[in-house]
């Protein structure tokens, strides 16, 4: 597989792995965000800082309000987080 496709499928089996501990494969309750967030990204997330910072991700996340956060909800977290690391990056570079 490509690299592209490598990163892809870690994606579905990072998110599959989170999401059956409650028995809903489909979706990530709160808490299995917040141990997903934790133990996948530790340095990019403060939650030891503050400690509404979970709710607060999980609020931004569910955009349908049903209290999950479907595959495509955090997808679209991942691929907002990568947008800005990467103009992160581009910034820090060119200096």
């Amino acid at each position: 597989m490509s690299q592209l496709e490598t990163a892809m499928g870690m994606i579905i089996a990072v998110f599959d792995q989170y999401a059956r501990s409650d028995g809903n494969r489909q979706t990530l309750s709160k808490a299995e965000l917040k141990t997903l967030l934790e133990k996948e990204l530790p340095n990019f997330l403060a939650t030891g800082k503050d400690r509404n910072a979970i709710d607060k991700v999980f609020k931004n996340l569910d955009e349908n309000g049903d209290s999950q956060v479907d595959f495509k909800e955090f997808v679209i977290f991942v691929a907002a987080l990568t947008g800005c690391c990467h103009k992160y990056f581009e910034q820090n570079a060119a200096k």
